[in-house]
């Protein structure tokens, strides 16, 4: 029997199926063998795309599109790529280029509110220097798409996203990766009961008095503090800022640190991005830190990153099969087991047992609305919790 025509006949799907059967080291090595097209593309084995720790051990291989079933990328592409996920999207990007030898990407790196501010000028120039913009979050994505410095990205392109609420209006970007707003708190002190199903709870609940941390100066933050202004008001937003300063909440630079301190038992609590607390879980299994999500308001916010067709760029059909890749079931486990970010297509589930995004009851907001910070500083200021 020929193994390698045997392979050749297997649907990619199939073969990752197989992976789980079998294990990931049976597989790696195996999917290159996948080499049918004319650019003698080869697409690694399921493990190259998996990060590594505890809580990635044991997955199920992924379900939705794999790469091998979508068409070839070749050419040129101009990428504007911000935020500080830029490391982890690079590195993916990178493996598309090892994948498809006729495919080069031309990146520029900026923050992704310098990266939009830049587009909407450019076009508005007839200048346009990019054709696609991978930001890390939907804010800067709705300000281009407000601007009119868009173009339409494909139903196909879209189409994998399992949630409408992370595609813009008239298809305008497409949500690759998400990250939930979350409440990491030590299982020595705190049970999941013992943490408010609502942030307003919060400074009268006795269990929390003095013993949470946060990290004001950090962009997630504020956007948390925008969507609550934009659901509670001005005032309530301003009164939950002061009396959580009053209670003692501690500040700290960043939102890894009050994960960190969570594990160690400085903080009892804290608020911060759900992929910090994996990191920590991923590197020290044994840390008690484990995770609560509140339910409906600005403490449950779901932001994504997401992928952006530029105005005027002669490359369209290219950006749209990216994105495709970017949507693909690989990269949905790189980012996914890579950076812990939260899936955007059904059949990859996050790590570490975390609740999937139809488990978790975000807000109803326009998350292009993210990005009218203005208000939020001054709010902030007045409130004594500046960044």
């Amino acid at each position: 029997m020929d193994e390698n025509r045997d392979f050749r006949g297997l649907s990619r799907r199939r073969a990752l199926q197989v992976g789980s059967t079998f294990g990931l080291a049976s597989v790696a090595g195996c999917l290159g063998f996948f080499n049918d097209n004319e650019q003698n593309a080869e697409i690694p084995s399921l493990a190259e795309f998996r990060g590594s720790g505890s809580l990635v051990e044991g997955r199920t291989a992924p379900g939705g599109t794999s790469i091998e079933d979508l068409p070839n990328l070749s050419g040129d592409l101009a990428l504007y790529i911000g935020g500080g996920e830029g490391g982890i999207y690079y590195q993916f990007v990178e493996m598309l280029e090892r994948i498809y030898p006729d495919f080069e990407v031309h990146a520029s790196d900026n923050s992704s509110a310098a990266l939009a501010q830049t587009i909407v000028e450019e076009v508005d120039a007839g200048a346009a220097q990019a054709d696609v913009f991978w930001s890390i979050d939907a804010s800067s994505l709705g300000f281009v798409a407000d601007n009119d410095a868009y173009e339409p990205l494909s139903d196909a392109a879209v189409e994998p996203v399992a949630n409408s609420q992370y595609v813009g209006d008239d298809n305008a970007w497409a949500g690759v990766a998400g990250r939930a707003r979350a409440v990491p708190y030590n299982t020595d002190e705190l049970s999941a009961s013992d943490i408010p199903s609502t942030v307003q709870e919060f400074p009268d609940t006795g269990a929390l008095q003095g013993t949470m941390g946060w990290a004001p100066t950090y962009g997630a933050f504020k956007s948390f503090v925008t969507a609550m202004r934009l659901l509670e008001g001005e005032e309530a937003t301003r009164n939950w800022l002061v009396s959580m300063r009053e209670a003692g909440t501690e500040r700290y630079g960043n939102e890894f640190a009050v994960s960190q301190a969570v594990a160690d038992g400085a903080l009892t609590a804290g608020f911060a991005n759900h992929y910090y607390a994996m990191r920590v879980k991923n590197g020290r299994p044994d840390a008690p830190i484990d995770l609560a999500f509140t339910s409906g308001d600005a403490g449950a916010l779901i932001n994504v990153a997401g992928a952006l067709k530029v105005k005027g760029t002669q490359r369209g059909d290219l950006v749209d099969d990216f994105v495709r890749h970017l949507l693909s079931a690989e990269a949905q486990e790189f980012f996914a087991t890579q950076s812990f970010a939260y899936p955007m297509i059904e059949g990859v589930a996050p790590v570490g047992g975390l609740p999937t995004v139809d488990e978790l009851s975000p807000p109803d907001i326009d998350l292009s609305k993210l990005s009218n910070l203005e208000p939020t500083l001054e709010l902030m200021d007045e409130a004594g919790v500046s960044g």
